[in-house]
């Protein structure tokens, strides 16, 4: 631990940089890690406030960020990202705005059949199949009725009433 607060100043905001230069990080998350340094609470604020007021700590880019790879990427559902952005301290009302943005149930559901697509690479042809590729879209953070659209359109099955 550094003895002059001005030390403590440039460790915290050099630990910023370099926890930031390799990926993005929410403010929760990069207060933690500056925290198990064991810098000093003012050195540590003072750090967060410079970052935030340069554009490098953004917790709603953060949010989007995260967002838009797990779906796209992660094949993540929705309820799998909520805990994943409450777990990085993301605000409800944050988590909630990103998550109703542009994609919806339409979005989703192409996630999803992508999904099941990797997964499940063949017919969903029998209650079996059908109950596998279910588990997997529910683990996955999908809701029951986009994981039950993705299923009816990779087996044609009936609609629901």
């Amino acid at each position: 631990m550094s003895a002059q607060p001005q030390d403590a100043l440039e460790d915290a905001l050099a630990r910023c940089y370099r926890h930031l230069g390799q990926r993005e990080h929410s403010t929760a998350e990069l207060r933690a890690r500056l925290e198990r340094a064991h810098l000093p609470p003012a050195a540590i604020d003072a750090a967060l406030a410079t970052v935030t007021e340069q554009g490098y700590l953004d917790d709603v880019r953060y949010a989007r960020l995260l967002v838009e790879d797990r779906r796209s990427i992660a094949g993540w559902g929705a309820e799998r990202i909520r805990e994943r952005l409450r777990a990085a301290g993301i605000d409800r009302e944050l988590i909630d705005e990103v998550l109703a943005e542009p994609s919806g149930h339409a979005e989703q559901l192409t996630a999803a059949r992508r999904l099941l697509a990797r997964r499940c690479p063949g017919p969903l042809g029998d209650n079996r199949a059908r109950q596998r590729a279910f588990g997997i879209l529910i683990r996955m953070g999908y809701s029951e009725e986009v994981a039950y659209d993705a299923i009816r359109a990779a087996g044609d099955l009936p609609q629901q009433p």
